[in-house]
């Protein structure tokens, strides 16, 4: 039979989970029952998506990589290697906490680099950009880049990952695709 979708043979996946056109499932990877995986996605080696995730199209997720129940990517999320979600606040291993996994979104376009940490619970804005090894304990704004222990505001990135730099009238070109940005209010928008 022929599936709409590429699989590694070493790929695990679970009956009752739904996987879009195109989309590619590489080693030792399990896709659990229950998650739904959009179309054109590249889902690494060694990742483990749990019942409940939602991934958009155009998600490239790399290599060890967990997404635990309660984790919604939207269309074109990079999850870089090796970076971690949580879904619980407080976990203990002798206390049951499944009833209160809290949600994490990760909105159109966010990158998300190596080894960097989401705690559950927050949400990661459109084309924002979490610097490797970032620890994330509260909501990412839009095109916001974030770095460190926990994760700071470092600044502001294009759709196409380049850092902007705004000028006194708060108006920002991106060097690669011309896009203009307005910086206002400490929020980015960009401008049609």
């Amino acid at each position: 039979m022929n599936q709409p979708y590429y699989a590694h043979e070493s790929a695990i996946i679970d009956s009752g989970s739904v996987i879009g056109d195109g989309t590619k499932i590489w080693h030792f990877t399990h896709i659990m029952s229950g998650c739904t995986i959009g179309a054109c996605c590249n889902i690494g080696q060694n990742v483990v998506v749990s019942p409940g995730v939602i991934l958009g199209n155009n998600v490239k997720v790399q290599n060890n990589v967990s997404i635990y129940t309660g984790v919604i990517c939207e269309d074109d999320v990079f999850l870089g290697p090796s970076m971690v979600f949580t879904n619980v606040i407080n976990p203990r291993s002798a206390v049951a906490r499944k009833d209160q996994y809290k949600p994490t979104v990760v909105e159109k376009g966010a990158s998300i680099g190596a080894n960097a940490t989401i705690v559950c619970g927050n949400r990661i804005g459109r084309y924002s950009f979490i610097g490797a090894g970032a620890v994330v304990t509260k909501d990412v704004a839009p095109y916001e880049l974030v770095v460190g222990n926990p994760a700071r505001h470092a600044g502001w990135m294009s759709e196409f990952g380049h850092r902007l730099k705004f000028n006194d009238e708060g108006i920002a070109v991106c060097p690669e695709s011309n896009e203009k940005y307005k910086l206002e209010k400490n929020q980015v928008t960009k401008l049609a």
